[in-house]
């Protein structure tokens, strides 16, 4: 018995779990406790186990299509956001001063007329 080639392609596979991924990550925006989240992700990821056999790629799209729907549905308005990442609590907080040269006051007063004394 010969193996027949998949119909589904690297990438195809790559979508899938990019897809599965995200939903996994905007649960645990919803549901912080980790107990709780872990009985959600495993009935997520038995839902993508169902449709694991499914072949034909118009099926495929279907439910591809119904599981980005009820994310975009189900998208979080607050997500988490790790605080040193961008738009973080602690995004670009105490940034070190830059670094260049030193502009020297004295100098370039003397060069322009200007003296001290505040008159």
């Amino acid at each position: 018995m010969s193996s027949l080639p998949s119909p589904f392609t690297a990438a195809h596979r790559s979508y899938v779990k990019s897809l599965y991924r995200r939903i996994l990550q905007n649960e645990l925006n919803w549901i912080v406790q980790r107990d709780l989240w872990r009985a959600r992700a495993l009935s997520i990821r038995a839902e993508f186990d169902r449709n694991r056999d499914v072949n034909d790629p118009r099926a495929l799209a279907t439910v591809l299509a119904k599981a980005e729907a009820a994310l975009a549905d189900r998208k979080h308005p607050d997500p988490y956001r790790p605080p040193e990442a961008p738009d973080g609590t602690k995004w670009e907080r105490n940034l070190p001063p830059p670094v260049g040269p030193i502009f020297e006051h004295e100098k370039y007063n003397e060069e322009h007329g200007r003296h001290g004394g505040g008159h």
